[in-house]
């Protein structure tokens, strides 16, 4: 199938230079490890977050922020290709649209992956005890979200190409709104009604109450199921606004 050969030249394009340079896959993770240093110590005797370890309760949270700030940030090196003319030279080969989407958010995934599990790696000394199998189930919901946000990133990219400044504007007025309704930083339960309200309506905050039921090895926690729905919502919407874009995007 064309598609399937055609997102895997995309991917291997777009991965070969995060290979050789590992130095960028580090950088992305420097904001998520200064909240784990600046806010974790912060947490215990937190209400409704962190009472035992703060790292049982932070850690999945920055891992979701980790996926908010790395696959929502995609769609800049789009604006840099179409910068520099490489876009539009690949738009004119006979490429597969829905595979240059699909094959640039598989590397988004495999960079939020790799980067998710160095910082689990690195919080593992502080007393953080993640379950195995939650973790792996966890990492893979996380994927899924990722998925739907570097498409809408991309498709963002792809409307915005002609006035950078619009992509920026508008990535930054919904990505922190996002995040910080989601109870990543600070739990949400004991928030005003009117705050609560809008964080229960905020699929990224279904996901990270999943993920950190997942981490806590609670694989039947009620959260989990709602987190998985909320992630594949997101990644189908996400894929549709996508495809629809990459495919009317014009020279």
């Amino acid at each position: 199938m064309n598609i399937v050969s055609d997102t895997g030249v995309v991917f291997a394009r777009e991965i070969r230079p995060e290979l050789r340079n590992p130095i960028g896959l580090l950088f992305g993770m420097i904001q998520p490890l200064i909240f784990l240093a600046l806010f974790g110590p912060l947490l215990p005797g937190t209400p409704g977050g962190g009472q035992t370890s703060p790292w049982q309760w932070f850690v999945p949270g920055i891992v979701v922020m980790l996926g908010l700030s790395g696959t929502g940030s995609a769609g800049y090196y789009l604006l840099v290709e179409g910068g520099g003319g490489s876009l539009e030279r690949m738009l004119v080969t006979p490429l597969n649209r829905t595979a240059m989407l699909v094959g640039r958010t598989m590397k988004e995934i495999v960079t939020l992956l790799a980067q998710a599990a160095l910082i689990i790696v690195v919080v593992l000394p502080f007393g953080f005890r993640p379950h195995l199998l939650g973790t792996v189930a966890g990492l893979l919901v996380l994927a899924v979200l990722g998925v739907g946000l570097g498409s809408f990133s991309f498709a963002l990219a792809l409307a915005a190409r002609r006035q950078p400044s619009i992509f920026y504007g508008v990535q930054q007025t919904l990505l922190f709104p996002l995040m910080l309704l989601s109870g990543v930083l600070l739990p949400v339960e004991n928030a005003p009604s009117w705050l609560y309200g809008m964080a229960r309506a905020n699929p990224v905050t279904y996901v990270v109450e999943a993920e950190r039921a997942l981490f806590a090895g609670d694989l039947a926690h009620p959260s989990v199921p709602y987190g998985v729905a909320a992630a594949v919502v997101v990644a189908l919407a996400g894929l549709a606004v996508g495809t629809r874009g990459m495919r009317r995007a014009s020279l």
